[in-house]
């Protein structure tokens, strides 16, 4: 019998993963279970909706899922529809590739104010992920802070000052637009730890800021080193020429009024932050000035406050546990060796080894679990029902889901009732997407 296999998510990780296996074992039988009726990810999910030229990896997503042996089952939901024991019932082997879909929680007094959002929430409300059409998050402000310097805080306020042109050619959803549009937002203020040295951000994004049409960036030139220094001199030479055209950047930004648009957005070093000020919303953000110490920030407990509205803590993600599987918790992880967890289930991605990287990060992962995969089932597969068990257990349960081919129906439909510019209109709830298919 071919071999199956559960791929427990659709992201990047679980689609490098099948591409990687059906190079490995060209027989096997890939069935992607994705709890939502949409595929992709952070790439529907978390990609920015202005940066559609990164989404089009889904195009070579697609074209793995319309393998021969490849098929998929949307609207089905680990734990609540099939339990990860059952899975091991059903399959040969099972890859968890779930991702790390939470905030990492701000713990300061006062972070569970309104107007205190984390970045996985406000990246998914305004990609018009299902899980988050109705926050909240409070924009009749005209000053936001973003907490963290890399790419999703840089997402973040890049898309709070968009103009309603730039909106229009994303494919945000119309009520996060209305919303953003209409919101008297004037400043952004994006707070890092460390110094500019150490931000996360990529140059692209960097250099993105400027082209905007209604927003200046801003830098306080005395925050920016004459150049990196003897602290970065084990640095090899592509990181060294990164970080050094980030610099190069921050300088030219620095030269900026914030008189030449009607928007800023303030690149800041060297703080972190202590307290929430309000009542029971943000009222303002209390930070103390840091410096950095052999590369750690360390407080100087010099305090300062920044009266604002909203906040949103883009300080990282966390993967939830898994019933039936093992959990570190300190870590955010399933305990695994290099992405086996135990015999028959295996991990990639963040939820294998926290969240990190790029997209493409995840295909190493992928390329590795199918070679164990390969290794482990070396006489193909057992006696497990794999698919045909699959959907005779999810009829008896009258679970509806989702098959790549109406998921191409409802993409299809996406893209037909999009307006003007915008690439897709997308559907926001599952109700909307069942509804859809069913007519």
């Amino acid at each position: 019998m071919p071999l199956s296999i559960a791929i427990i998510g659709s992201g990047p990780a679980g689609f490098y993963t099948a591409d990687a296996l059906m190079r490995a074992c060209p027989e096997c039988e890939i069935n992607f279970i994705e709890r939502l009726p949409s595929p992709y990810g952070l790439i529907r999910g978390g990609v920015a909706p202005d940066h559609q030229t990164t989404k089009k990896v889904a195009k070579k997503y697609e074209r793995t899922a319309l393998m021969e042996h490849v098929d998929y089952y949307g609207n089905v939901e680990l734990n609540r529809d099939v339990s990860l024991q059952e899975f091991s019932e059903l399959y040969d082997a099972v890859v968890l590739a779930v991702g790390a879909p939470n905030d990492k929680k701000m713990t300061i007094p006062g972070s569970d104010k309104y107007g205190v959002v984390g970045s996985a929430a406000f990246v998914g409300w305004y990609n018009g992920h299902p899980d988050f059409r109705d926050l909240d998050p409070g924009l009749n402000i005209d000053t936001a802070a973003v907490i963290g310097n890399g790419n999703v805080a840089m997402d973040v306020a890049r898309v709070l000052l968009r103009s309603p042109e730039g909106l229009a050619k994303s494919d945000v959803p119309d009520h996060v637009a209305a919303r953003i549009s209409a919101s008297p937002i004037k400043d952004v203020y994006m707070y890092g730890r460390r110094g500019p040295v150490e931000a996360k951000f990529t140059n692209v994004e960097l250099r993105e800021i400027k082209n905007l049409n209604h927003t200046v960036p801003m830098v306080r030139a005395e925050q920016l080193p004459d150049d990196l220094g003897a602290a970065f001199g084990n640095l090899d030479s592509r990181d060294r020429r990164l970080r050094e055209r980030n610099l190069k950047s921050l300088r030219e930004y620095a030269a900026f009024t914030g008189e030449e648009k009607p928007k800023r957005l303030h690149f800041e070093f060297y703080a972190s932050p202590v307290e929430i000020l309000g009542g029971e919303r943000v009222e303002g953000l209390r930070l103390e000035k840091t410096r950095v110490v052999d590369g750690r920030a360390e407080g100087t407990g010099e305090t300062f406050d920044l009266a604002c509205g909203l906040v949103v803590a883009a300080i990282g993600y966390r993967s939830d546990p898994i019933e039936g599987a093992p959990y570190d918790e300190a870590r955010g992880i399933i305990p695994n060796k290099e992405g086996r967890v135990s015999e028959g289930l295996y991990a990639v991605g963040w939820i294998k080894r926290g969240p990190s990287g790029v997209i493409s990060s995840n295909r190493p992962d992928g390329e590795i679990v199918a070679g164990f995969i390969h290794d482990d089932f070396p006489n193909g597969g057992g006696n497990k029902p794999g698919r045909a068990g699959l959907e005779k257990l999810l009829k008896e349960r009258d679970v509806r889901w989702v098959s790549f081919a109406d998921w191409q129906k409802l993409e299809a439909m996406e893209l037909e009732n999009a307006e003007g510019p915008a690439p897709r209109k997308k559907f926001v709830t599952i109700e909307e997407m069942l509804n859809a298919l069913d007519g």
